[in-house]
């Protein structure tokens, strides 16, 4: 199958991660048809590809900064919480 073959076989050599979009492109290129993002992303879990997450987190990562971040800005920009009540997108008034 094209994806056992890496990304490299199909001219993406700058790392060798499959993306959606990636997969995309390559559905194109091979079968001259098209597909959103999300279209291959829903194709690729039918054929039992899932997300794939590190295994450990970047060196580069600094947890002071994340703990900072966590406390004071996430405060600020995260949901309340509360969904809005229910309502009706009709003009018309209940009989």
């Amino acid at each position: 199958m094209w994806l056992e073959e890496g990304p490299a076989a199909h001219g993406w050599a700058d790392d060798q991660v499959w993306t959606a979009a990636r997969v995309r492109t390559l559905i194109g290129r091979k079968f001259h048809i098209s597909y959103s993002v999300s279209g291959a992303t829903r194709l690729l879990h039918r054929m039992g590809y899932g997300m794939q997450m590190p295994a450990r987190p970047a060196a580069e990562r600094d947890e002071d900064a994340v703990t900072a971040w966590r406390e004071a800005t996430w405060q600020e920009v995260k949901p309340s919480g509360r969904r809005p009540a229910r309502s009706s997108a009709s003009r018309t008034k209940r009989a």
